[in-house]
């Protein structure tokens, strides 16, 4: 009996590390991508000037404590908004639910806002833009804060990688026009994970 619960544990443990190492591994993709797509030309957002030699995005290193699983509340009946970018246009927005988690023994809150106009693309419809400032918006970061990617999610339960947040395009070209981050999505703890300011590489 004792061997069993013992090989038990082991095992769990192994099966935990593969999954670990999964995640670990689909973040990598993700960076790649990302590195891929600035540094073709066809794809690239970057300035000429940049582009010259650009070699690859500075990330904080993968770390699956900022991982997480939030509890997913959708919030009805929200009034849309214009969000202000960094020039004079106001894409209109409506709060769709909020993020409730828990990140270095702070609980947490971001609201996901979801754009009033429809996408082209089917595959966008369920679609959430995640926009967040944290402490280390201006100190390691872009100052302007950074964005998540997220789709709605059919339970109550959303996963938040922030290993794969990522920059406004306004972080490398000024030409682009960007929503900034609510002031309700400042977050009051520094997220090490995703990517670095592009004005430190």
């Amino acid at each position: 009996m004792r061997f069993a619960i013992l090989f038990f544990l082991c095992f769990g443990n192994v099966l935990f590390a593969q999954t670990s190492a999964e995640l670990i591994t689909e973040i990598e993709a993700y960076h790649a991508e990302e590195n891929e797509k600035f540094s073709t030309a066809e794809t690239t957002i970057l300035t000429e000037e940049d582009f010259k030699t650009f070699k690859v995005l500075d990330f904080y290193p993968i770390d699956l404590k900022y991982r997480v699983e939030a509890l997913f509340v959708r919030t009805p009946n929200e009034e849309p908004f214009l969000m202000p970018t960094t020039t004079d246009r106001k894409p209109e927005y409506v709060k769709y639910g909020e993020a409730h988690f828990s990140l270095d023994n702070q609980k947490l809150k971001l609201n996901l806002y979801k754009n009033t106009m429809p996408y082209d693309d089917p595959e966008l419809k369920d679609y959430l833009f995640l926009p967040f400032t944290d402490w280390t918006s201006g100190d390691g970061s872009y100052g302007g804060g950074r964005f998540l990617d997220a789709y709605i999610p059919e339970g109550d339960i959303i996963i938040l990688n922030f290993n794969k947040a990522y920059n406004p395009y306004c972080a490398y070209n000024q030409r682009y026009s960007c929503p900034i981050p609510p002031k309700e999505n400042d977050l009051g703890v520094r997220v090490e994970a995703g990517v670095k300011d592009f004005g430190e590489h």
